[in-house]
């Protein structure tokens, strides 16, 4: 038998328990970026990942089909860097094996008319990088020296931009 009085503790208990819990499930986990992914090509055209850390580090990093159904994300190319990546600017080519990197799923053909997205990622999940979209007609205006990039502004609108390797080394990291 429940006394009086331990019926509105029961039910404070119950009442906190349940508002957790619908915390707890309408709230995503996400992690934590400290870096921002580019794209850029080298003087013959190849596709290179570029990787801006500013902080802690990044292990690798993925290139899958851009699409908003988690269900429908294909890998087209995974890689690994031989060391963490560390605060600082990183280039390697997407398309071949590149010094200093491992590919786990070597670059498949790009089509066009399909978006793509390159993301760095931690192999502890404890950073990521912020990542960058474009399609096949995006990476043929770039040309080399020039970094392609999602760029977040002080309000926090995203938006693809192209810019020096110089400026992308200066400002990426303004605003992650």
């Amino acid at each position: 038998m429940w006394s009086t009085t331990s019926r509105p503790v029961f039910r404070r208990f119950v009442g906190a328990v349940a508002a957790g819990m619908a915390l707890a499930s309408t709230s995503g986990c996400t992690v934590p970026i400290d870096a921002v992914a580019g794209i850029s090509v080298t003087a013959d055209g190849r596709l290179l990942g570029v990787m801006m850390v500013c902080g802690h580090q990044i292990d690798g990093a993925t290139l899958h089909v851009d699409s908003d159904d988690v269900n429908k994300t294909v890998t087209v190319g995974s890689w690994t860097a031989d060391r963490p990546l560390t605060a600082g600017l990183t280039t390697w080519t997407l398309d071949s094996p590149s010094a200093g990197w491992t590919a786990h799923r070597p670059l498949t053909p790009l089509t066009a008319k399909t978006a793509y997205a390159l993301y760095g990622w931690t192999k502890d999940n404890s950073w990521s990088s912020s990542s960058v979209s474009f399609t096949l007609t995006d990476r043929d205006q770039l040309t080399p020296g020039k970094v392609r990039y999602d760029a977040i502004s002080d309000n926090g609108d995203e938006s693809a931009v192209t810019v020096p390797i110089t400026e992308f080394q200066a400002r990426a990291c303004q605003n992650t």
